[in-house]
């Protein structure tokens, strides 16, 4: 397992899922209550916050309470793993296609 795979594997389950990608975009513009972000999705608030559940536990959004009302705001925890992750199989995939230009060349050269 990779130094970035546990974080990475919630972040991206966490981000397979549409409705948890528009809170996300949603969020992106400001902190917003848990019913401010449930507005807009045909569904129970219960069901609603499952799927803030899940961005919280993937490290994408943090929450507070204030009395009743929970607010949420994006972390940059969990899409920094993910970035990192990516970036390693940039890394790679960069040094694979260095790779295979370099003996297309070569065999080219040797025609």
């Amino acid at each position: 397992m990779t130094k970035y795979q546990v974080g990475v594997d919630e972040v991206f389950k966490a981000l397979a899922d549409p409705t948890r990608c528009k809170v996300i975009e949603r969020l992106v513009s400001s902190p917003a209550t848990t019913s401010e972000l449930a507005e807009p999705f045909d569904m129970s608030l219960p069901s609603f916050v499952q799927h803030l559940s899940v961005l919280e536990r993937a490290g994408l959004v943090t929450s507070t309470k204030q009395g009743r009302t929970r607010t949420y705001r994006l972390s940059p925890v969990g899409l920094n793993s993910a970035q990192g992750w990516l970036a390693e199989q940039r890394r790679i995939w960069e040094q694979r296609l260095d790779q295979l230009d370099a003996f297309l060349l070569n065999q080219q050269e040797n025609q």
